[in-house]
């Protein structure tokens, strides 16, 4: 049975594919809920996801929690690059600290009742704007014990460990040993 990958984002499948070399991907427009619990957004991307083709399906769904914020804008972080952008991130952190985790939740459908959730977290610090690779805010995030951030790092020097790369590798744990 083949397994798509459901991304639009061509940087984040290379990732993935880097890891698992079997799955496609499957650019199709999935409705996010707006939910501050993520693995409730990925349930209701799968279910959708799920009704287009057969197959199983993987999505994710990738947050950055300021600590001093209580978590926010996690899973928002989307709306909160809209409108204030990594500058005004980095803003923010000025009151309310830069410490911050990088999370990314993959969950896997074979059906509407089983889904698995895999999740990859990175602790490190919003700093100002620096790099030019990468996509989203991985110019601000500098991962713990680096000295770059993730748009100042090449594409494979951040795949080596990434919070993407942590839940890519617990899947492929997961599909190895339930084949």
């Amino acid at each position: 049975m083949k397994i798509y990958f459901v991304t639009g984002n061509e940087s984040k499948f290379k990732e993935v594919n880097s890891v698992l070399d079997f799955i496609e991907q499957l650019d199709i427009d999935l409705p996010e809920i707006q939910e501050i619990d993520s693995q409730k957004i990925i349930e209701e991307k799968l279910k959708v996801a799920l009704n287009h083709t057969d197959g199983k399906f993987i999505v994710e769904d990738n947050s950055l929690l300021i600590n001093g914020m209580n978590g926010l804008p996690g899973p928002q972080i989307k709306w909160f690059l809209k409108t204030i952008k990594n500058e005004g991130l980095y803003n923010l952190t000025k009151i309310f600290g830069t410490e911050a985790t990088a999370k990314v939740i993959i969950g896997l459908a074979e059906n509407p009742d089983s889904i698995r959730y895999f999740e990859g977290v990175i602790e490190g610090d919003i700093v100002s704007p620096r790099g030019e690779n990468g996509f989203g805010w991985d110019a601000i995030f500098q991962p713990k014990g680096y000295d770059k951030t993730f748009a100042e790092m090449t594409h494979d020097e951040k795949n080596n460990f990434s919070m993407r790369r942590i839940a890519v590798e617990k899947l492929k744990d997961y599909l190895n040993n339930n084949a």
